[in-house]
């Protein structure tokens, strides 16, 4: 048997190479299970798609941060709820992977830098400690939650199978950052919390067209 440190590094591994690639299976069934396809025209598809691989980039970024801070975390408690939320938006990558496909869109081709670049900053939050590294989680989700509304707002009327996923998804990260927040997370300070909303804007505008 190998060393519980080799296998879990595996397993973090394969847990990376699965969201880089797109085939993470929920364990959830998707909110849109049963729901009709609206008739919806070529640019109200297209830019459903984009939204929702917009939103694909975020869980994959999700994932990486989670991995990072897990990997990191000192408490136990802390450790079990960042597994918990990364298995709940995990749930999050596959259903939008699937409302990609159903509107006829494709993934980010830039995941694995995504993934990357999530993960560094995921390992260096949790490195300066369990509250601070809460405090960033907590400012991630109250950010998400703004992405996902202003999703919400842009989404055809008509698209319920994608509306669904988003609503249940803004529902999650909700539940994400008040955990965060009970846990005992620092108070993030204006500055940082306005760089993380740059950071952002970068990526949305990027993931929206590649």
């Amino acid at each position: 048997m190998l060393p519980t440190s080799l296998d879990s590094l595996i397993l973090e591994f394969d847990r990376a190479l699965r969201a880089v690639a797109g085939v993470h299976h929920a364990e959830r069934p998707s909110p849109a299970a049963g729901l009709d396809e609206a008739d919806l025209d070529s640019t109200a598809r297209a830019d459903g798609a984009a939204l929702m691989r917009v939103n694909h980039v975020g869980e994959v970024c999700a994932q990486a941060l989670y991995q990072g801070q897990a990997m990191t975390a000192r408490d136990a408690q802390t450790r079990e709820s960042l597994r918990q939320a990364a298995r709940e938006e995990g749930d999050h990558l596959a259903w939008s992977m699937e409302r990609i496909r159903a509107l006829g869109g494709r993934p980010s081709l830039l995941n694995p830098l995504w993934y990357a670049g999530a993960l560094a900053l995921g390992v260096g939050a949790g490195l300066l400690g369990d509250r601070w590294s809460l405090a960033f989680l907590a400012e991630t989700e109250r950010q998400v939650e703004e992405h996902l509304t202003g999703h919400l707002e842009k989404l055809a009327p008509e698209d319920a199978p994608t509306r669904a996923v988003v609503e249940v998804m803004r529902a999650d990260e909700a539940q994400h950052r008040e955990t965060a927040v009970k846990l005992g997370a620092a108070e993030m300070p204006s500055p940082v919390r306005a760089a993380m909303r740059a950071m952002a804007k970068v990526m949305t505008t990027v993931a929206y067209r590649l």
